[in-house]
């Protein structure tokens, strides 16, 4: 039996793969905020007979005291993890700063997977194939890191807020296999495409209309989870790959960049430092 953690595991991509590795007997731990979801997803647990062996983690990943209550309640359950699958995401239109002075984005959708790759790689080590699959979408970005403001207090667009995220993500993957905290782990950046999902967000009106007609002409969840499926089960031989709706692509760009990987590894740290 494997154990596996998803983000987001209450919609969407990330609750179809909890399910669908139910399904298959083995145990997952789903984590998100939202404690109805959370509650609808142990019930279908429990419709499939697996209710011993799903867990709902509730945590909002935007604050860093929840993200790491969240990884110490994974290790109350689990002795070893063989996927980490970092699903979480979540738009804004408008910007937010959380409790702990990050901007919500930037904190939610980079910061929080930061937090989980590195604090659970030794359980990830305890695994015979351990990998991380961190769905953020690699290939080419129109954005730049703004190593000056990466909480887009200038000129905040919540596109250009995400943009930026999905880079940050590209560089932590980068920087996660050049510093090796583990030799076992691999690091898969995913890009699934446009997939009917919630969208999780909180959108102005002409931005919400454009994702319900995007929403209509995007692939359906069943299908979309079906490649991760496949890097899942059978994790690439490499350290770090990055992979579009099942295609390998070049590990190039800005994202790939070990310097820059380097930079804003250094740089998350002294972020996440505890303060004196």
């Amino acid at each position: 039996m494997k154990n596996f953690v998803i983000t987001g595991g209450t919609d969407g991509m990330g609750r179809a793969l909890g399910l669908t590795y139910l399904e298959r007997g083995d145990a997952v731990a789903v984590v998100g905020r939202d404690a109805g979801r959370g509650a609808a997803f142990l019930d279908a647990a429990r419709r499939l007979g697996a209710a011993e062996r799903a867990r709902f983690v509730r945590a909002d990943l935007s604050v860093m005291a929840e993200t790491r209550g969240a990884v110490q309640e994974v290790r109350a359950h689990f002795a070893k993890v063989d996927a980490l699958v970092l699903c979480a995401r979540h738009f804004r239109s408008t910007r937010l700063v959380t409790a702990e002075g990050f901007e919500n984005t930037f904190a939610h959708f980079y910061l929080s997977r930061f937090l989980m790759s590195y604090e659970m790689t030794d359980l990830l080590d305890a695994a015979d194939r351990p990998v991380i699959l961190n769905v953020a979408g690699p290939g080419p970005n129109p954005e730049a890191v703004r190593w000056d403001d990466l909480g887009r207090e200038r000129d905040y667009d919540g596109q250009g807020a995400l943009m930026q995220g999905g880079l940050l993500n590209d560089l932590l993957g980068t920087g996660y296999v050049r510093i090796r905290p583990s030799k076992k782990v691999r690091y898969v950046l995913y890009n699934p495409g446009s997939v009917a999902t919630a969208l999780s967000g909180e959108y102005h009106p002409h931005v919400a209309a454009q994702i319900e007609v995007m929403r209509r002409h995007a692939q359906p969840v069943d299908k979309a989870i079906v490649p991760m499926l496949d890097l899942l089960d059978d994790p690439p031989a490499e350290p770090l790959s990055a992979v579009v709706m099942g295609r390998p692509i070049p590990l190039d760009g800005p994202g790939f960049d070990p310097g820059a990987a380097r930079r804003l590894h250094d740089l998350t740290r002294e972020l996440l430092a505890p303060t004196p």
